[in-house]
């Protein structure tokens, strides 16, 4: 199992909803917190104890912020082998302490992206020390708890309660390969959209990105399984009713989708097996729906 239990934590993150439920519980092991910028304010205002980087490192952050975590101290902190007698001898005497959790998520670049063409504003949303945090504590998942999503603050809350203010050696880890999927795929999305802007179509590396939207009911065939990826967050389609999709309906939904671009009014298109067995254009949809049934009621 492995337990580790938690002292020190460093909290920032740009989505700050849930995180008054998360500190009470982190408040109940008396977890000492460190924070910067608006998350620290936030922290403030929700009425817990927090400290502020600056005076933990006693270094005031610089360069309108894009100097704040990227400190020894907050570093050493996070990357220290804690079985490692030369780790320690080097913490003492730098009389530095030990950071056991990590919550951070990244500025949200890739929405500023969707509102801004090039601006000040992108370039200020590329985040470097909230990932450089992430990949110091994932690698170091021996030691260091990571949490890049609220989604897991109920997780990590269990695991405190489980483990009296610890974590399992397989919660960290399974955290640390949450962390460099995301690293990986906010890099990703920062290189692409490089690319786009620079007209580079065939760069010498790519990484194509997505986020899981759905797990399929099945794949290809019943027996077996697959999940689907999106590199938006909003796909535009709405699902009215039905059980779960699988990768033929999925297939089947992208191809209706291909053809109904191609329309330059209101239509239908009934698909099966990734072929049109009906498609009509009809300002009305019921009739239309109607004549694309009729072109072949058996399929």
């Amino acid at each position: 199992m492995d337990k580790k239990k938690i002292i020190n934590a460093l909290i920032s993150v740009s989505d700050k909803s849930e995180l008054n439920r998360l500190l009470i519980n982190l408040k109940k092991y008396k977890i000492n917190i460190i924070s910067s910028g608006g998350t620290f304010r936030e922290i403030k205002k929700l009425g817990h104890k927090c400290q502020e980087i600056s005076k933990y490192t006693k270094f005031n952050e610089m360069l309108d912020g894009r100097v704040k975590t990227l400190h020894p101290k907050i570093h050493a902190g996070i990357l220290n082998d804690r079985s490692s007698k030369k780790h320690k001898r080097e913490m003492l005497k730098k009389k530095y302490g030990n950071i056991d959790l990590i919550i951070v998520n990244f500025y949200p670049f890739q929405e500023v992206v969707k509102s801004k063409r090039f601006s000040k504003k992108v370039i200020e949303n590329i985040d470097i020390g909230g990932p450089t945090m992430v990949r110091a504590a994932a690698k170091n998942f021996k030691d260091v708890s990571i949490i890049t999503h609220k989604k897991d603050y109920s997780s990590l809350i269990n695991e405190l309660r489980k483990y009296s203010g610890g974590t399992s050696l397989e919660f960290r880890e399974k955290m640390a390969s949450k962390a460099f999927g995301l690293t990986a795929y906010y890099d990703s999305v920062i290189s692409n959209w490089f690319n786009k802007k620079l007209n580079i179509k065939f760069p010498e590396t790519i990484t194509f990105y997505g986020k899981k939207l759905a797990q399929l009911r099945y794949g290809e065939n019943p027996h077996q399984n697959a999940s689907i990826y999106i590199n938006d967050h909003d796909t535009g389609l709405k699902k009215i009713k039905g059980k779960a999709l699988s990768y033929n309906n999925y297939n089947d939904l992208f191809t209706g989708l291909e053809i109904l671009s191609t329309f330059k009014k209101t239509g239908t298109v009934i698909i099966k097996h990734a072929n049109p067995s009906g498609v009509s254009i009809n300002s009305t949809p019921l009739k239309s729906f109607e004549e694309s049934f009729n072109c072949d009621p058996t399929s």
